[in-house]
């Protein structure tokens, strides 16, 4: 059940990059971005007032304001990347500290020990992630392998994403989700001083802001998903499974965008699909 619920959890989180990449091709990513997580706030409340305040303890709420710190970075850079460079490329390379940091925590110091199978799919995403990204075929040759527009921005993402996973994944199993709402709340707080540290502008209205929170609700529901698989599964199976999202994005962009896939990032795909079934079997 562990493994079902970190795979939701990636469906909603490509679901809510997607979403915002389209809105951040034509409004500053950064705004986009503080509006998201507004809307995945409002979301976290309503939950909490419903379902009860659990019985987090302050060590509870510490991981809660951490993990709120690695979603504003994670967030506000990613999306600045997507108004700068091109979805396919770097909305995977934003994935490779939400994949390696839970991971060789929970390894090196929480003594989680996945099993083979589930090794061998590990060490296939960094794979999977990196022929995702690589340049599409429309380059011409003295462009390709070189550094993507947006990829310095998704990489700084990419650390703000592990600390996301990794702090959400300490939190205690009973203690309700008043430390997801202290996370959505401080990342807020974090996004706005990075818009106002950039000048970006703080107006977002009509349609592009309706498909913005309608995204950012999305982004909140994947973090529950995700917390819930932890309490299920190993940190680091339900971190690879949760951060396998970029696939989404891509499949996305190439049927709706019209995007071309190269050779490498379909077997990128391949690589992702043999990962997820090698985790699952523990």
């Amino acid at each position: 059940m562990g493994e079902l619920l970190a795979l939701l959890s990636a469906l909603c989180f490509g679901i809510t990059h997607f979403v915002n990449g389209l809105v951040s091709r034509r409004h500053n990513g950064l705004t986009v971005a503080l509006h998201a997580q507004l809307g995945g706030t409002v979301l976290g409340l309503l939950l909490a007032l419903f379902l009860g305040a659990g019985s987090a303890t302050f060590t509870d709420y510490g991981w809660g304001a951490m993990s709120g710190v690695g979603t504003g970075v994670g967030v506000a850079f990613l999306y600045r990347a997507m108004s700068q460079g091109a979805m396919s490329a770097v909305v995977p390379v934003s994935d490779v500290g939400a994949v390696a940091l839970p991971v060789l925590v929970g390894v090196c110091f929480l003594g989680e020990r996945p099993s083979l199978p589930a090794w061998v799919g590990i060490a296939v995403v960094p794979a999977a992630l990196w022929l995702v990204s690589q340049s599409s075929p429309d380059l011409d040759n003295r462009q390709r392998g070189t550094v993507s527009a947006g990829v310095p921005s998704a990489l700084v993402a990419s650390v703000g994403f592990g600390v996301q996973f990794l702090a959400t994944a300490q939190v205690d199993k009973d203690s309700g989700l008043g430390p997801v709402v202290l996370s959505r709340v401080v990342s807020v707080a974090v996004i706005a001083a990075v818009l106002g540290a950039y000048g970006a502008g703080w107006k977002l209205t009509g349609g592009p802001w309706a498909a913005t929170v309608a995204a950012g609700v999305m982004g909140t529901l994947a973090i529950v998903l995700y917390l819930e698989a932890t309490r299920q599964q190993l940190m680091a199976i339900a971190t690879v499974l949760s951060a396998l999202y970029p696939a989404l994005p891509v499949l996305l962009a190439l049927v709706l965008l019209k995007e071309r896939l190269n050779r490498r990032q379909a077997a990128g795909l391949a690589c992702a699909a043999l990962a997820i079934g090698l985790i699952a079997l523990r």
